[in-house]
């Protein structure tokens, strides 16, 4: 998680562009956001400087030309507060405009990267602003990608209306155990369709590097197709769709298919039964308008609720066989309305529900207290079209996610179930662990089978499933209880006694 030292260090450029005159909050965050990408572009080549030097051969694609090393960071920090605002200005944002056109292009001729850059504003009021912005962020080590996840965290969460928007980011934790539960292979068509700042394709190309790096690299075609064909993220927000594009340029992903897109609202044969695997945590902010829903989703499910919506789209947009890893508040899954009955319904009866793991409430806190949890299912068959596949559901109730459940949200590494959550579910899926250690409804994770979750109404929630224990706790007789009552009032009555003879 952010260290108060970071936070202080956000803060007071916050404060600083604010007083400059950046008064909307959306504006702040790109602009540092700028400013950010524009420093790590200046770590990656310095990297790629110190390889080339010590094996003696040419820098590997460079991101800076011998000509360019004024653009750099590291040089342009060191100007006056004119000179710097000129340069970065004039030479370096219309650099960044340029980046990301080697990875294969869009129907246009631009890669993904400059088609969102180019209505980018350079916004900084004057020189001392953006000098005093500058000397600040040089003193935040951005090497570490988990600290570029926190600054962007942290940032979101100043926006007042992040909660009502949903534009806060999944934790990193519960995005990599999502990715792991998963886990991608480089044939996936991955898609998150309310990508935000990109943080689950971000984690599916790691742990595709990770794991395939093999496959990925082992010809120009399967760079290409790993660089441009595997990640596909919609938004309907340009400035999350910029700041996802420099994120995923970051992270190594040259051209993502990342694009302005009202999942909900826009009907697209284009993006129908395209994906292999679904990632996603969308935002579940009320009701939309039968009028402005996609007639395709309204088809599989009547209902106006975001949440039921995202659902049917995730359903609509996968292949057959197509998997998906989702977060949904937990009134889906118990939900009496028609629309919940019919959406559990369809994904037991028609699909193949895989897991439900209830998260606790205070896994998004402090932009969120609301309780959710993580479903994963296969789409075995065509919406409509019963394939069924469901068998039985794993259910675990997560207790710790290895943070405090509080606002503060400190590190608590000895209390997390993830790894356990992890282990359990790859033993029982390549069947290292027999389904006969799951039927102890006491226990954390249990399975329940389909015909018993159809006999509850398709109600979903953990607590109609799990038991618990109560322990026997021994009461003394009623007797002996009003017996010591009695003793304690009377040595009552004594003391107050003596002391009304002391006032005497």
């Amino acid at each position: 998680m952010i260290t108060g030292e970071i936070k202080s260090k956000v803060d007071r450029i916050w404060d600083s562009m604010w007083s400059g005159g950046i008064s909307n909050p959306l504006s702040v965050i790109e602009q540092l956001t700028y400013l950010l990408f524009i420093k790590r572009l200046d770590e990656l080549h310095t990297l790629r400087e110190r390889k080339a030097a010590r094996t003696g051969s040419p820098i590997e694609e460079p991101i800076f030309r011998e000509d360019q090393n004024a653009l750099r960071w590291s040089r342009f920090k060191e100007m006056a507060p004119e000179q710097m605002f000129n340069t970065v200005r004039d030479k370096v944002f219309p650099f960044i405009k340029t980046l990301g056109g080697n990875g294969g292009t869009d129907e246009e001729g631009d890669s993904t990267y400059s088609h969102h850059m180019k209505d980018a504003l350079f916004m900084m009021p004057t020189p001392r602003v953006l000098a005093n912005v500058v000397d600040q962020l040089d003193g935040i080590d951005m090497n570490d990608a988990d600290t570029k996840g926190d600054l962007y965290e942290y940032m979101l969460g100043k926006i007042a209306s992040a909660g009502q928007n949903g534009q806060f980011r999944t934790p990193r934790h519960i995005i990599k155990l999502m990715v792991d539960m998963t886990a991608p292979v480089p044939k996936d068509v991955i898609c998150d369709p309310a990508c935000g700042t990109a943080g689950f394709l971000i984690a599916a190309s790691e742990y595709l590097r990770t794991h395939h790096a093999d496959a990925i690299y082992k010809s120009e075609e399967s760079r290409r197709r790993f660089n441009g064909g595997t990640f596909h993220g919609f938004d309907f927000d340009s400035t999350m769709l910029r700041i996802g594009s420099m994120n995923m340029l970051l992270h190594g992903v040259e051209n993502p298919d990342i694009r302005y897109k009202d999942s909900l609202a826009q009907s697209d044969e284009y993006d129908a039964e395209k994906y292999s695997l679904i990632l996603a945590n969308p935002p579940f902010a009320g009701s939309l308008d039968y009028e402005s829903t996609a007639k395709d989703l309204q088809q599989i499910v009547k209902t106006k609720k975001t949440e039921l919506l995202f659902l049917a789209l995730f359903l609509r947009l996968l292949q057959t066989g197509g998997r998906a890893a989702v977060i949904v508040p937990d009134g889906v899954l118990f939900g009496s309305s028609k629309a919940h009955k019919t959406l559990r319904k369809i994904l037991v009866e028609d699909q193949k529900l895989d897991a439900v793991i209830s998260m606790p409430s205070g896994v998004f806190k402090p932009y969120a207290g609301v309780s959710t949890a993580i479903l994963l299912f296969t789409k075995t068959g065509h919406v409509g079209k019963s394939a069924g596949g469901t068998d039985h559901v794993w259910y675990y109730d997560m207790q710790s996610d290895g943070f405090s459940l509080d606002d503060k949200r400190s590190p608590q590494p000895d209390k997390s179930d993830l790894p356990d959550i992890l282990a359990k579910w790859r033993g029982l899926r390549d069947g290292t662990i027999p389904t006969s250690n799951f039927t102890l409804r006491t226990s954390q994770s249990f399975l329940v089978p389909k015909d018993e979750i159809a006999g509850n109404d398709y109600d979903l929630s953990i607590n109609r499933y799990k038991e618990v224990e109560y322990e026997a706790v021994e009461h003394d007789p009623p007797q002996e209880i009003l017996a010591r009552l009695a003793r304690l009032e009377e040595e009552i009555a004594e003391g107050r006694r003596e002391l009304e003879g002391m006032l005497r």
